[in-house]
């Protein structure tokens, strides 16, 4: 990203600041993310908070919400209906995280394991079993640890 420019922006000088294309920008603009301003020929022109909303709009994507939860995290302003978003995103990653540092623990496992034939070896042989009694309760896997 560029520095932040002082001036009002056009769709290109926009799109170029976030790295993005300029059909990204009308696209969210048809969904409700931006608001453009436009001048007198009808082009749109873009201020500081648009500036500022781009950057929140592509933070949000980071965290992995969609378009939809964008707009509609950005349409609560405050209370109940954006802590529920957010706290509903919060348990998804911390789901994620617990699922990807289950399958850390299994490849560390197999990385350290001193074993000729992995399903010989006994730490392994347990993350297995843990993970058929973990399928039977459903998701949220814990993480398992590695060898010794």
């Amino acid at each position: 990203m560029k520095s932040t420019p002082a001036a009002a922006l056009s769709i290109g000088e926009l799109a170029e600041h976030y790295g993005l294309a300029t059909h990204v920008l009308r696209h969210w603009e048809s969904v409700g993310l931006l608001a453009p301003g436009r001048d007198t020929a009808g082009r749109r022109v873009y201020g500081q908070q648009d500036l500022l909303r781009v950057g929140a709009i592509l933070c949000a994507k980071d965290a992995g919400l969609s378009l939809a939860e964008i707009h509609a995290l950005t349409s609560a302003r405050a209370g109940a209906p954006r802590r529920v978003l957010l706290a509903d995103r919060r348990a998804a990653l911390q789901a994620d995280i617990a699922r990807l540092q289950a399958q850390l623990a299994l490849v560390e496992c197999g990385l350290d394991c001193p074993h000729e034939d992995l399903l010989t070896c006994p730490n392994f042989q347990a993350i297995v079993e843990r993970r058929a009694g973990e399928q039977d309760r459903g998701p949220g896997r814990a993480g398992t640890p590695g060898h010794s």
